[in-house]
């Protein structure tokens, strides 16, 4: 379905006096205000192409209905996600999931809707039912030098069709490893994994990036072969300046201090970007923001602090991707929800005194610098967002729209009541 402009234009008015005290309000405090909105305008969140569908768990998957049946669908969702909020121009495709028959009309299609095509992602921690040799014990690790050549192969026919997208970017996750002490010998499977991802790394194009994904767990459980950043940022060393690691916020042992990572890494110079989730217990993939905004916050508060240290752009240095899974939301919903806290969290860090902070770690004031954060923290910086939003000619609240217009229940008359979209 389309959203016609007349629609959210009827919308907006609807709200705008509302909208504009709340913004007036917010914004009489914030002296650098045009800068921010600009920044918030320009600041994009790549969509995966596996979470427009009902997600699921080992357990089950409730798939929804009005699901994309294929490639054309899912990114005519994208559009309609883009025209609501104006922050997801981009899509990540997971392949094979989800391949192009035909690149030059799919990239024409996208580009209809306003959307690029941000990183590829392999699929080497599934068996496919045309495939050759199985990963059930692992892929660019495997000690049989047959199923390692596949799982490269492969890597390299995802990256060919990136670059018949406009794809700059492949993103590599790994599931290999092990789960019983002994059965696979720890120095030997990194030395594998390292040669394969060297064979990766030689095929990609001049201007691309490899972005190394890691994971401390699941689906094996006593050692996974890139389990932490520090593996990944020892892979990406040794392989060369294209090479990055990709942090996704679910992939971290409990209590991990996930903003010292990203630090770290954007100070080495060797951060991809992220995939956004969240999570209570393990790599659960829940709504952004939805469980611990805070450390959402203090994480975008290092990487503003620190791509300006660095002169970085904010909208386009790193790669900004969601990754969740939803069992028992609308998935357009939750990719709403998930933009807009993304949005939020990014506001806020713009809004921190960054000088003043400095100026309290300077002087060991513990108490000074968490008032400065919290300051930021607290403040709604929901107006700002919207305010940003329709500049760009967006809607003043996108779930509203959503439900008021019955998005949801007009795909289903479009698409049929019991369809499954490809995913996991």
């Amino acid at each position: 379905m389309n959203i016609e402009k007349f629609q959210i234009a009827e919308f907006n008015n609807a709200r705008q006096s509302d909208h504009q005290r709340s913004f007036e309000y917010t914004a009489e405090k914030i002296p650098n205000l045009n800068d921010i909105l600009q920044k918030l305008q320009d600041f994009q969140v790549a969509i995966p192409s596996w979470a427009l569908g009902t997600g699921g768990t080992r357990f089950g998957r409730f798939s929804g209905s009005g699901e994309p049946r294929n490639l054309e669908e899912k990114i005519a969702d994208i559009g309609l996600l883009h025209a609501l909020n104006k922050s997801s121009g981009a899509i990540s495709l997971h392949i094979p999931w989800d391949i192009p028959e035909n690149a030059a009309a799919i990239k024409a299609l996208a580009a209809q809707h306003d959307i690029r095509f941000d990183a590829v992602n392999s699929n080497t921690f599934q068996d496919q039912p045309d495939q050759a040799l199985s990963y059930k014990f692992g892929s660019l690790h495997h000690t049989d030098k047959a199923v390692r050549k596949q799982a490269i192969e492969h890597n390299i026919e995802v990256i060919r069709y990136g670059m018949e997208l406009g794809s700059e970017s492949l993103t590599v996750w790994l599931s290999d490893g092990s789960c019983f002490p002994g059965q696979l010998n720890f120095r030997g499977a990194f030395k594998r994994t390292l040669e394969s991802l060297q064979e990766i790394y030689a095929a990609l194009p001049d201007a691309w990036k490899l972005y190394i994904e890691y994971k401390a767990y699941e689906p094996n459980f006593y050692s996974t072969t890139i389990g932490d950043w520090g593996q990944s940022l020892l892979f990406a060393s040794k392989l060369g300046p294209k090479a990055y690691t990709l942090v996704d916020l679910g992939h971290h042992l409990p209590n991990a201090n996930i903003e010292q990572i990203v630090a770290l890494l954007l100070m080495e110079g060797k951060l991809a970007g992220f995939h956004f989730n969240d999570s209570k217990y393990g790599d659960d993939d829940l709504t952004v923001g939805s469980i611990n905004p805070y450390q959402l916050f203090l994480i975008f508060n290092e990487l503003v602090e620190g791509m300006d240290a660095r002169g970085m752009n904010h909208a386009n240095d790193l790669g900004w991707m969601i990754d969740a899974s939803h069992n028992v939301k609308d998935p357009l919903e939750d990719l709403l929800q998930s933009v807009e806290a993304i949005m939020i969290a990014y506001a806020q860090a713009l809004l921190v005194d960054t000088k003043a902070l400095q100026q309290a770690q300077l002087n060991n004031d513990a108490v000074a610098a968490q008032e400065i954060l919290q300051h930021a923290f607290r403040t709604d910086v929901r107006p700002l967002v919207a305010q940003a939003r329709l500049l760009s000619g967006g809607v003043a609240d996108p779930v509203a729209f959503y439900r008021q217009f019955k998005v949801r229940e007009q795909l289903i008359k479009e698409r049929g009541l019991k369809t499954v979209a490809t995913g996991l």
